[in-house]
């Protein structure tokens, strides 16, 4: 089972990592003259880093992958793609007035 402290770390980590790698490869794409859609390469980079990320804590730690856990990897990425383009304060500052009322 996967806690909502291990969970908000791997935001943490995973959010962080994609705008980054994000920043990284637009300038990469910069560089060869490639046009791109911004919110299209964040989604695509969040959907690599948080199955890799996800999968690499699940398999660390001995854990199987049971339905619960395939979901907190697919909330994973959808999380991580969100606070990439909105910030990680935002989204962090939404999921606490969820969490008070």
């Amino acid at each position: 089972m996967v806690s909502v402290e291990v969970f908000m770390l791997g935001l943490l980590i995973t959010s962080t990592l994609t705008s980054l790698v994000t920043e990284a490869v637009k300038k990469l794409m910069a560089e060869h003259n490639k046009t791109y859609h911004a919110n299209t390469l964040v989604g695509i980079i969040a959907l690599v880093l948080s199955i890799v990320i996800g999968s690499g804590y699940v398999v660390l730690n001995g854990l199987e992958f049971t339905s619960a856990v395939i979901i907190c990897l697919i909330a994973l990425v959808f999380m991580s793609w969100l606070c990439a383009m909105v910030g990680y304060d935002k989204v962090i500052q939404a999921i606490s007035q969820f969490k008070n009322n």
